[in-house]
């Protein structure tokens, strides 16, 4: 099964390979690097720019992809709270985050539901609201130099927010990062999963 490595692991793992017998081949987002004795696949976090193929382990594009830095935009978002941040490489250098109190869900019938289920829905409308405004007021002074955004949180939650910056749309990773608490310290552990490469790992 595929999982997501740290790049510098990533390093780590594939540089004794350098050079050895096998093949190596570079096509879409990823990298296929076949030896005698296993059969790796490789796609960095933000793609590759080489395509072709090597009688040989070939891993200088694929070891540039991996150590490039990006600016990237980062919106996490859940009922609760929500950060925003920009990433020039792995550190942050704009970042905002937030709170709203978003009822939880009502577990009885009768009319009292429907009551809740609207005070929710507008605390909900609320707090996706408050967070559009972040996002607006802390990427758009850098909407020219990021290259990515990253969506974190909440799935839905993240996506309302995005859908109101439609600027965002061509530029989001397809990658979604689940983040139980959207917090600061949230957003300066975020560089590492930024970052990793699915990595899936077969012996021949």
């Amino acid at each position: 099964m595929p999982r997501y490595v740290g790049r510098e692991n990533v390093r780590k793992r594939l540089e004794p390979l350098a050079g050895c017998p096998g093949r190596t081949t570079y096509e879409g987002a990823s990298v296929r690097i076949e030896t005698p004795a296993e059969t790796l696949v490789v796609a960095p976090a933000f793609g590759l720019r080489q395509e072709g193929s090597y009688d040989r382990v070939e891993l200088g594009p694929l070891l540039e992809a991996l150590d490039r830095d990006h600016v990237v935009g980062a919106v996490l978002v859940r009922l609760g709270g929500y950060a925003v941040g920009v990433f020039d490489g792995e550190r942050l250098v704009a970042s905002k985050v937030g709170s709203r109190f978003v009822k939880g869900r009502h577990k009885k019938g009768g009319s009292s539901s429907g009551r809740f289920r609207r005070r929710r829905e507008e605390q909900a409308r609320a707090l996706i609201e408050a967070a559009a405004e972040t996002v607006a007021e802390v990427l758009e002074p850098n909407r020219d130099r990021i290259e990515h955004v990253a969506l974190g949180g909440d799935r839905a939650a993240a996506t309302r927010v995005a859908e109101q910056l439609p600027w965002l749309a061509g530029k989001t990773l397809p990658r979604f990062f689940t983040v139980a608490d959207p917090r600061q310290r949230e957003l300066e552990r975020l560089p590492y999963d930024l970052y990793a490469a699915e990595l899936s790992e077969e012996p021949r």
